[in-house]
């Protein structure tokens, strides 16, 4: 009678593991399987897409260049990854999203892994279901910049330090886990700069002041970790810094320390700016946010850190409020800066569910019916929303009308999706699990719907079509000249480089360095254009720039045109 019990019990467990695996695996098909629905936009899509398809093409993989001019705002690390994308897969909208795809990805299963590791399963659950389902997650991980690859990597050297000490002490696999952190910081430096190891070494400084726990810096394996670190992100910046000395300053004093301290790279924000991000960008757990940093700090002030669980947990916190901290102080804000503080929110907020640092009895019988005013909120929400789409429809230009009705019928279905999502979280809403299973997925494909919709914005502002008509024209010899202004994302879809004309805006640095690359004067291209009848070119030009010309009867075949852009053809002596 035993055997017959067991047997489905077993299988039951198995079952549900194998459930587990297999919402991962439907995950990892949503998530990737989406990177390519929209075309690049500006600025950081294009740009870096560009600046990898020129490291491909050239060959040179040490010094990043954009449009030809040697360009050192940030390091290596996205840009050889996506290059590698386009050498394996060829040139394209997911190609070039890949690596963050991937990161955003990995770093959900990695920061489950870690927070069931630390807490338990249901909180590694819950961790998975919070990153997947948060807009800020989600939209950084369908979006071609450096911020994913360094939110994964700082997220990873939390994570490792928290795996650190779990395990158990003087073991191997504390070692492990340990030079995985030192790794991880040295793979950040590459992919953003020095926030990869200043905004750690912070988090432990505080922590360690907080917590009066001076123990966890004996555990760092120094001369290993320092020396695994110097080994992965040392070689690049020496190799660089010989090549061309100017860059230790640009990039070390002008990137860094006059971004942070000065207002010349005009990203200036309200000290709130990034508080009011984290909001939106987790929005479907809000309440939860909130209630987490509540019981965080009353169970701080209440009760001493006496175990390896609520000094991990006081870790958690303490990230979040220096990278915070350090951001709102920047003066320099933009969006993706603050996605490394994500993935501890997301492990803090799972805590919260299903802790709530009260005994379990209470916080079962509290947990439903804060459950339902939320789901029930979201779902007002929603429909609230859905008597509003007049006002997207309404939105943008009168060229952009069609794009916009479009737009909105998109946010719609997402809505749509919102709310028959709401209700079949709240049906199920005695079961704790499989409510935040549906909650969460609904987010999900309601930020991705209204988010990849975008593209019938998008497309206008990626230059796609006019790249059509004008790539079978241009040949690699070519001259493109981009006058007055910088197109981010027509050199990619063109597959050249443009000259810069009378514009320099961020290539500032790279033209001072090879002042011959562009041409300082747009009477002087004007001069360039019409001295070689027999010489083929093709211009960029802003719809202002074109109708003066126009005016002017400068000589230029029309090629192709948009709401946004022209791009003009030199006239030859044999047409």
């Amino acid at each position: 009678m035993t055997q017959t019990k067991q047997i489905p019990l077993n299988f039951l467990g198995r079952l549900q593991q194998q459930g587990h695996w297999l919402l991962y695996f439907v995950l990892a098909l949503v998530w990737l399987g989406t990177l390519g629905f929209r075309h690049l936009i500006p600025s950081d899509e294009g740009r870096y897409a560009e600046i990898a398809r020129e490291m491909l093409v050239s060959g040179n993989w040490l010094v990043p260049k954009y449009n030809d001019y040697l360009y050192f705002e940030k390091p290596p690390l996205h840009l050889w990854m996506t290059a590698l994308a386009f050498k394996l897969f060829g040139l394209g909208e997911w190609q070039a999203r890949l690596w963050s795809g991937l990161t955003s990805l990995f770093g959900i299963f990695f920061f489950s892994y870690t927070a069931r590791k630390v807490w338990g399963a249901r909180v590694g659950q819950c961790t998975a279901m919070i990153l997947a389902s948060s807009p800020l997650w989600i939209l950084g991980g369908h979006f071609n910049s450096l911020d994913m690859g360094m939110a994964f990597f700082m997220g990873a050297t939390l994570c490792s330090l928290l795996l650190a000490w779990e395990a158990p002490q003087g073991t191997k696999s504390q070692q492990y886990w340990m030079l995985l952190c030192w790794a991880s910081m040295a793979l950040a430096v590459l992919s953003k700069g020095l926030i990869g190891v200043v905004l750690p070494g912070a988090v432990l400084i505080v922590y360690s002041v907080t917590s009066w726990d001076w123990k966890c810096w004996t555990q760092m394996l120094w001369i290993k970790g320092l020396g695994l670190f110097f080994l992965l992100c040392a070689p690049w910046f020496i190799l660089i810094s010989i090549e061309h000395p100017a860059f230790l300053h640009f990039f070390f004093i002008h990137e860094h320390f006059e971004r942070f301290t000065t207002n010349e790279h005009a990203r200036v924000a309200p000290w709130h700016f990034f508080i009011t991000l984290i909001c939106v960008g987790l929005i479907p757990w809000l309440w939860q946010l909130i209630m987490a940093n509540v019981q965080i700090l009353t169970f701080r002030f209440k009760l001493p850190l006496n175990s390896p669980s609520s000094k991990t947990l006081w870790l958690c916190f303490i990230w979040f409020v220096v990278i915070l901290g350090f951001f709102s102080a920047s003066h320099s804000k933009l969006p993706g800066y603050i996605i490394p503080v994500i993935p501890a929110l997301a492990m803090m907020i799972a805590i919260s569910i299903d802790h709530g640092f009260t005994l379990a009895s209470t916080k079962s019988k509290l947990f439903p019916v804060a459950w339902l005013w939320q789901v029930s909120l979201f779902l007002l929400i929603f429909l609230v929303g859905l008597t509003q789409i007049s006002l997207i429809e309404n939105s943008g230009e009168t060229y952009e009308a069609e794009s916009y009705l479009a737009y909105a019928k998109a946010i719609r279905l997402a809505l749509i999706i919102g709310v028959i999502g709401c209700i079949l979280s709240l049906s199920f809403y005695k079961r704790k699990m499989l409510s935040l299973g549906i909650y969460s997925a609904t987010f999900l494909f309601v930020t991705l719907t209204a988010g990849l919709s975008h593209e019938h914005v998008g497309r206008l502002l990626s230059g796609i079509e006019i790249a059509q008509q004008v790539k079978p024209l241009l040949k690699p010899s070519t001259p493109l000249y981009s006058v007055e202004t910088l197109e981010h994302t027509l050199p990619f879809y063109l597959e050249h480089p443009s000259i810069m004309v009378n514009f320099e805006d961020e290539l500032a640095f790279g033209i001072g360095q090879e002042p011959k690359k562009w041409i300082s004067r747009t009477a002087d291209w004007m001069q360039e254009w019409q001295a070689n009848p027999h010489q083929d070119a093709f211009a960029i030009l802003t719809q202002p720039k074109y109708h003066e010309l126009t005016q002017q009867a400068f000589p230029m075949q029309l090629i192709a045109q948009d709401h946004l852009r022209v791009i003009v053809r030199k006239p030859l002596a044999s047409q």
